[in-house]
Order: C-alpha cells, then structure tokens, then sequence
C-alpha cells in the first residue's frame, strides 16, 4: 500500500505566520514518518509575502491576489487526488465561501484547522479595507463541512461545537528541542523585561504604559520589545527590535522578566497564550493578563502571575517582587518550563496530529 496523500491549504508560505509554525507545520516530520506524502500550497507566497503587510504596492498586491486565486483553482482541481485536504482559516480569504463550498464537492475529507476567532472579523490594521472585504462566513462553512475540526482554545472549542461535534482542541506548541531552559536567573546589568509580538498586538503592551512608568521610577530596567522596531514610550529605556526568525529564539532568552498583557475584547478570547509559552518554554518567569486561555496555560503563582483586569497595580508590585528575588524567578522559570514540557510541547501532542488524520 503506497503512502497516503495530504494537501495542506495555508493562508501564508511555510515557516512565516506563527499560527502555522508554532501549530500544525511543526508536525510535518512526524506526518512524513507515520506514512503521508505531504504537498502545501499558500494562497500568499513568498513574494506577495513580503509586501502584504506593507502601504501601497496597490498594483502588486492585485497582480498577486488574482495569481493566488488562479493557484486555488489548481488547488481545487487536483484535491481529489488527495486522502485528506487539511485547511487553515479559509481556502480563500475575500468574499463569500465559493471556493470553500467548492472544495466539498471534489473532496469531503476535509481537517479544518481554526486559529483565533476570525470569523469575528478583525478591526483595524494596516489593511483595513482587506479585513472589511475577508469572507466571514468561510470560517462557518468550514466549521460545519469538515470531518474534523481542530482548534486552539476551550472558546474556540465551544463555538465550532454548534456546527460540528468533531473536534479537538490543541493549543499552540513549542519546538523543546529548541526552546532551552535557561541556566542562568542572575541579572547581568540591567534587568531585561521583555515583551514578544508584532506591529498590530503591540498596542497591548502600551496598555501597560502607567505601569512601566510608574516601576521606572522604582527599579533600574530595559523594555526589549521584539517584534515592533517603531515602539516607544517617552522616558523609558527601550530596545525594540524587528522580530527575525533566525534569531527568535536568542532574542526571546535574553528576557528576565516576559510580560503578557491583553484587553477584555471578545476576538482575545481565541488566542493560546503563544508568547506566555514561548516566555515559559525558556524558563522565563511570565506575567500575564488573567483572561482567557492565560488561565490554562499559567497555574498563578505557581508556573507564573496572572494579573486581574480589574487591579493594574499589580503588574508593577509583580514585576518588582521578581526582579527583586532571583530565587522566585529560578522556581518559577523551571515549573513554567516544566509545564510546557508536559501540555504544550510538540512531543506531547504529536500522538493526537496523527490520531485525527488516521482516522479521517
């Protein structure tokens, strides 16, 4: 018996969005070994990649949206030739689900893989005028024709649960192999409270504004923000960086101190808790907003700090408390490792890839 045949339909090119990397593409290698051919197919590629996220190229995005629509008939077209066809987020992203409704008919085996509550739409953002025009109701019929349904967050869970009673909830996971612990908790010249995230969740951190400034005037400290080259807040000691993946790792474990805040808003309730693990992967000590999946992912107090919305004080009285104890932040750092280790690391979630697409 030959090997069996999975197409992966992604949004973004291999090895970019951290909503492939850090979930089903980490799994590619196990996949490959269990017995499955794999092709991928996104609908940005790497050339469009490097401009979608920018102002203007108005012509060259249009040339490549019209070329990645040409591509996802292609895709359609040679589906049936595959056992499985694995999906994440949408087949295409604007309009009404034509291409969606379309790949049922070639191909019925379908895994629907949904990240964050996108059906919700998402506001702002340096394409505005792309996220009024994105399908909201892809996400829908995906959730309802899929064999099986693979999510992020007990919300997300609960939601597709309307359309769909097959589904697993597996949360974003880190690479252990590459994530070390860390085997030194002493600070060497400043400390470093560090924040990990791109140009559109980075007005999260400035949630924290007050908080930075007011600890500014208690402890002697850097603010390294990865992700967001443009960052500032006046007064304070910033490093902001652009996020590189060659370098993610080593800039993520210079961190002493990794914060995580978010808003109560409806679309943060779809999200993993990927920079709390990623911070926690390293053995960093992580204080994190007390919402959402922050509560599955943090035991407060015990593998981190979860800070209600409702106190703000505490970020600055938390984060004093560890810089200030560099046993708290060792004990902490391990179990927060330890955690990961245990629910969030890819070997410990592989077994379950493979159980959905064996029995597809």
């Amino acid at each position: 018996m030959g090997s069996k045949k999975i197409l992966f339909l992604a949004p973004y090119p291999e090895n970019k969005a951290p909503s492939q990397r850090l979930k089903y593409e980490q799994y590619y290698s196990y996949i490959r070994e269990a017995g499955y051919e794999i092709t991928t197919s996104s609908f940005i590629d790497n050339q469009f990649w490097q401009i979608v996220y920018k102002k203007g190229n108005i012509i060259k995005k249009t040339f490549y949206t019209i070329r990645a629509y040409f591509r996802r008939i292609y895709d359609l077209l040679r589906s049936p030739g595959y056992d499985i066809v694995y999906v994440h987020l949408w087949v295409t992203p604007l309009g009404f689900p034509i291409f969606e409704n379309f790949l049922f008919l070639f191909n019925k085996k379908v895994v629907y893989d949904i990240d964050d509550l996108i059906y919700l739409g998402e506001k702002g953002g340096v394409n505005g005028l792309i996220e009024n025009l994105k399908g909201k109701s892809k996400p829908i019929v995906l959730m309802k024709k899929a064999k099986h349904v693979i999510v992020c967050t007990p919300k997300l869970d609960e939601f597709v649960k309307q359309y769909n009673d097959h589904t697993t909830d597996i949360s974003s996971t880190i690479n252990t192999e590459v994530y070390k612990l860390k085997s030194d908790y002493s600070i060497k010249g400043k400390l470093i409270i560090g924040w990990s995230g791109s140009h559109s969740t980075s007005k999260y951190l400035y949630l924290l504004e007050n908080q930075l400034k007011e600890l500014n005037g208690r402890i002697d400290f850097k603010l390294l923000v990865i992700g967001d080259s443009n960052f500032n807040i006046d007064g304070l000691d910033i490093e902001a960086i652009e996020w590189n993946e060659s370098t993610e790792v080593m800039d993520l474990s210079r961190i002493d101190i990794g914060l995580y805040p978010l808003p109560d808003e409806e679309w943060v309730y779809g999200k993993s808790g990927l920079k709390a693990l990623q911070y926690m992967a390293l053995g960093i000590p992580t204080i994190a907003t007390a919402i959402g999946a922050n509560f599955r992912v943090i035991e407060n107090e015990v593998s981190g700090v979860l800070v209600p919305l409702n106190n703000p004080q505490l970020w600055v009285d938390n984060i004093i408390k560890l810089a200030e104890n560099i046993e708290l932040r060792k004990e902490m750092g391990i179990k927060a490792r330890m955690r990961v280790e245990e629910y969030y690391s890819i070997e410990s979630n592989k077994s379950r890839y493979l159980h959905i697409l064996n029995n597809i």
